[in-house]
């Protein structure tokens, strides 16, 4: 309990140090870096205590949603840097027998999917990614899930989703249909009131938090 705590307090100080409503006189790109800032210095004090306690919250969490139960074919993702890590959420998802897909990054940026079968499939990936060994099934394979994982620094209560910049997900989620349950995962502290979005930018319609589990999103 000591480190979920601490998880949340070192997450807790973002709302709190936002710009009054994202300074308008900023552009969308100005405002999305300045909060990415900050919310990256915020995960930067957690320890990897912290990430692997969130992890495994959020794991138990996900095991127990009906959706995720029900559920063929899972997108997924595996965990870099200070994201709460989600190594045990993709073996037990795959142990349980869920189909699991897995991103490749492109050249372009964008996601390729391929099967993930098991922690010894996985190979180095550019950017000190891990990513399946098996060949990609193509980008428009997410289409195909019935329920998508993605990762993010923020969401807002609309489902507006601050990712890291690369639009990688964004692409992602653009191909996947309206009925389909799609998720990110998030510490404590980091569903915001507003998040700065722009036209092209996918909205999730559901957020896991280590504490408070899965919240259904507008």
């Amino acid at each position: 309990m000591h480190g979920m705590a601490d998880s949340e307090h070192a997450a807790s100080d973002i709302a709190a140090t936002q710009p009054d409503r994202y300074t308008p006189k900023l552009s969308l790109a100005e405002r999305k870096s300045l909060l990415r800032k900050q919310l990256l210095a915020a995960r930067a004090r957690l320890s990897e205590e912290d990430r692997r306690r969130a992890g495994s919250a959020l794991r138990d969490h996900l095991l127990d949603s009906p959706e995720i139960q029900m559920a063929g074919t899972i997108a997924a993702y595996l965990s870099i840097s200070t994201e709460p890590s989600t190594s045990a959420l993709v073996f037990a998802l795959w142990k349980r027998g869920s189909y699991v897909l897995l991103p490749l990054l492109c050249a372009d940026n964008d996601l390729d999917w391929a099967s993930y079968e098991g922690p010894d499939s996985l190979t180095a990936g550019p950017r000190g990614l891990l990513q399946p060994a098996e060949p990609g099934r193509g980008v428009g394979a997410i289409a195909s899930a019935d329920f998508v994982i993605v990762p993010a620094l923020a969401v807002d209560r609309s489902g507006n989703r601050l990712g890291r910049g690369g639009g990688s997900y964004d692409r992602a989620l653009a191909r996947v249909g309206p009925a389909v349950p799609t998720l990110a995962l998030s510490y404590e502290g980091e569903l915001l009131d507003e998040v700065p979005a722009g036209p092209h930018d996918q909205r999730v319609r559901a957020v896991a938090q280590p504490a408070h589990g899965i919240i259904r999103l507008a």
